[in-house]
């Protein structure tokens, strides 16, 4: 049988690898049957390639809540960690790149600075990556060590993850809820928006809060791109794009990848994977709705969030694509959906 390649828009691999670095070569080359994404289960699953997020973690203060209890009893509100302070992030930051650039040289991935390396390292058998930051802590004010992630590879940007950084703020976890929960860009944030344009850095509007958003689309001259959301009007989480937002995005040229997290996917908003393909076709139904066949993709947010239960894991993707055509989505479609789209807009973006 012949796999339909996926290409995806976010995933969390790198933080598994840095809170067990000495198994690295087990997790990634040979697979440890745990979390959701190694090399085995990718080439099982189609995994052609996709955004290898950089995330700096919380450090851990007080009593930890109970984050599964509280996401399955809506409504919810989880307060959002303190600001980290760039000297903090700096070393964490360069121990997952550093780990990227270890699972290149097993010459099993390739870190892809345009959409010709990525081609290439999908006719090749490599999985294709593209360096991400999910929220900015790693970089300054003076936006200097930009520059120097940038010579690194980084070609995607998230100016935040849900908490505030020195360019922004972002949406809390928060069900019902809409994105507008505050301020937007910083001054600083407004400069960052300014030199990713001119690196042709994508800036990824996942996590940012609404008038965040509002303003990125004010500023910025690249296609409006969401690498990992979902509909506001199928399930009101504070993290998923109102119509207004997607309208804005299709307007741009731009795109967004559809979040497998069941707490995004489900119209009651609880983690409980136990659910079918119902709440992913009634999201991606919506979304080609509004943003039509060429603006949509995957985003699965793999290693990073609880996933539906017929899905599982990487290895699940053919079930996903064969559930999209069931439903009546054709061939044609199936494949833009699962990585002509990202590849048409990361032209549009890095040109």
């Amino acid at each position: 049988m012949t796999l339909t390649p996926v290409f995806d828009g976010h995933n969390d691999f790198l933080l598994r690898l840095l809170r067990n670095p000495a198994a690295r070569e087990a997790i990634w080359l040979r697979g440890e049957g745990k979390g959701h994404l190694d090399l085995p289960r990718m080439r099982a699953g189609g995994f052609a390639g996709g955004f290898f997020a950089v995330y700096i973690p919380s450090p851990s203060e007080g009593e930890p809540l109970d984050i599964d209890r509280l996401m399955d009893n809506p409504p919810y509100d989880l307060p959002l960690p303190p600001p980290v302070p760039m000297e903090a992030a700096l070393p964490v930051a360069t121990a997952m790149i550093g780990h990227l650039l270890w699972m290149e040289r097993t010459g099993t991935l390739q870190i892809c600075r345009s959409t010709a390396d990525i081609r290439a390292a999908m006719a090749a058998g490599r999985i294709a990556a593209i360096l991400h930051m999910e929220g900015a802590e790693a970089i300054g004010e003076d936006l200097d060590a930009l520059y120097l992630w940038h010579g690194l590879g980084l070609r995607s940007l998230g100016p935040v993850w849900s908490r505030p950084t020195a360019f922004g703020h972002g949406v809390p976890f928060r069900y019902p809820s809409t994105g507008d929960t505050g301020a937007g860009l910083t001054e600083a944030g407004r400069r960052l928006v300014a030199e990713c344009n001119a690196l042709k850095i994508m800036i990824d509007l996942s996590h940012l809060n609404a008038a965040g958003f509002d303003e990125v689309a004010r500023l910025s001259d690249a296609p409006l791109v969401a690498t990992h959301s979902n509909a506001h009007a199928v399930t009101p989480s504070a993290r998923n794009l109102t119509d207004r937002q997607l309208a804005m995005i299709a307007d741009s040229g731009g795109m967004v990848g559809l979040n497998y997290a069941t707490s995004f996917l489900r119209p009651d908003g609880r983690r409980d994977p136990a659910i079918g393909w119902d709440p992913v076709l009634r999201h991606m139904d919506h979304l080609l709705g509004i943003l039509g066949e060429d603006h949509l993709g995957l985003g699965s947010d793999f290693d990073g969030a609880t996933v539906p239960e017929p899905l599982g894991d990487v290895a699940g993707l053919p079930r996903l694509l064969d559930a999209f055509r069931a439903h009546g989505y054709g061939e044609a479609l199936v494949e833009k959906l699962a990585w002509r789209n990202w590849l048409a807009v990361l032209d549009g973006t890095w040109g």
